[in-house]
Order: structure tokens, then C-alpha cells, then sequence
């Protein structure tokens, strides 16, 4: 077969490293050698020796799937073999996270991530069931773990002297050493989204950096997550 369909700018070449990997600014390959999680639906295509199986609990647990709905459903990949990974096309990335360091992310934005790494939820500081139920799941440990973002993300840096607010519905995640809380502006809310009233923003103190992508979760958006 001919065509710019089967140039080497598609073709997949074979794995040369175990793990994880960026196939495309759309998709993950990880070779498996193992056992790894995704999220469930995911995977777009594998060859090898693979069982796939659902986890019944899932990034964020059953404690935020109850309050609000919006439950990350894993599976485990097992065996020896490659998968590839994908989301609505939306644009990947990796994150290497080492021994004491903790990345907290949004679960509607995780695609995979090796069965090394530990996870838990957490709630942000002052955002109750009235603040959104504001529930990331803080990944911890030694691995790599696979990100999705509807378009390109801002990588912010955050300091003490300059803390940055970020809309919630548009934060992917932060680094450890950041502390959180919830701002409101009344001034702010009759200019956001065309909306009124009272504003509320995400607020980061201390040393690191938040990742925020470029759109927001509409209802609809919302409920597909």
C-alpha cells in the first residue's frame, strides 16, 4: 500500500523500551511487561499476551463517586504484550513522578499509569459539598503516569510571593508543596463566562506549579466524565 496514510509519520515502529511512552500527541503506547492500570475504555488497540480486567474501585474511590457522580472506572492490563492508549483525541502527556514527590490531578484528565504508583483522594481545603465537591485523586511512589488535555496545557509556576488563582473547572493538577483554598470574587463574577454574581477560583500558595488547560467543562462535558 502507498499513500501519505502509510508514511513513517504513522507507521508504528516496535517498542524500544518498557513502560510508557508518547506514540503521538494523541495517544500513549506502554509496553506491557506486567501489570499496569488505564482508565477504563481507553485502550484503542493491542497485540501481545493481554488480559484486561475492571477494577471496581477506581481514581477517587467509591467516596466520590457518590458525592458527585463523577467516578474514574480503571482497568488492570495484564501480561506481556503493547496497548495503546487514547481519550476523545485529546492531546497527551507523561509525567514522571519520583520517590517523594506527589502530583495531585484531576481523574477526569488520567489516561494511565504504572501499577507502581500509588493514589488516594483527597478533598481541596474548603471546597465542601457547596464548593463543588472539589475531590483529586494525589498520586505518590516511583512510575509514570499518562495525562489527557483538551489542548495545549499552562504549566504555571507558583511561588509565595505570587499565588495563582485558577478556575476550577479548568485545572488538571499541581505539584506537592501547594497549599490550596477556595477564593471568591464578587467582583469577578458578572465578567467570567458571561455568568453573575459571585466568582470562585481556585487558589495556590507556596512552591510549585499548576497545570490548567486551555477550556472549561460544560454540563454536558461534565456528565460524559
Amino acid at each position: 500500500m502507498k499513500g501519505d496514510l502509510f508514511s513513517s509519520e504513522h507507521m508504528v515502529q516496535p517498542a524500544t523500551a518498557p513502560g510508557m511512552t508518547v506514540e503521538n500527541a494523541k495517544c500513549v503506547r506502554y509496553a506491557v511487561n506486567g501489570e499496569m492500570l488505564a482508565r477504563q475504555g481507553a485502550m484503542i488497540a493491542y497485540r501481545g499476551n493481554l488480559q484486561f480486567e475492571r477494577k471496581g474501585q477506581g481514581v477517587g474511590g467509591m467516596l466520590k463517586r457518590a458525592v458527585t457522580g463523577e467516578g474514574l472506572p480503571l482497568m488492570a492490563v495484564r501480561g506481556q504484550g503493547e496497548a495503546w492508549f487514547a481519550h476523545e483525541a485529546q492531546n497527551v502527556f507523561v509525567v514522571d513522578v519520583d520517590p517523594g514527590d506527589e502530583f495531585t490531578v484531576n481523574g477526569r484528565n488520567v489516561l494511565c499509569f504504572d501499577a507502581s504508583l500509588s493514589y488516594r483522594i483527597a478533598t481541596v481545603k474548603g471546597a465542601g459539598i457547596a464548593g463543588g465537591g472539589l475531590f483529586n485523586s494525589v498520586f505518590s511512589g516511583h512510575g509514570r503516569l499518562g495525562l489527557v488535555c483538551e489542548g495545549n496545557p499552562l504549566v504555571i509556576p507558583v511561588s509565595p510571593e505570587y499565588p495563582v488563582y485558577v478556575d476550577t473547572d479548568a485545572v488538571v493538577g499541581w505539584t506537592a508543596g501547594l497549599a490550596t483554598s477556595l477564593h471568591r470574587s464578587q467582583s469577578l463574577g458578572s465578567m467570567l463566562r458571561g455568568g453573575s454574581g459571585e466568582a470562585v477560583q481556585l487558589m495556590l500558595q507556596g512552591q510549585g506549579y499548576v497545570v490548567v488547560r486551555p477550556s472549561e467543562v460544560t454540563p454536558q462535558k461534565a456528565q460524559q466524565h
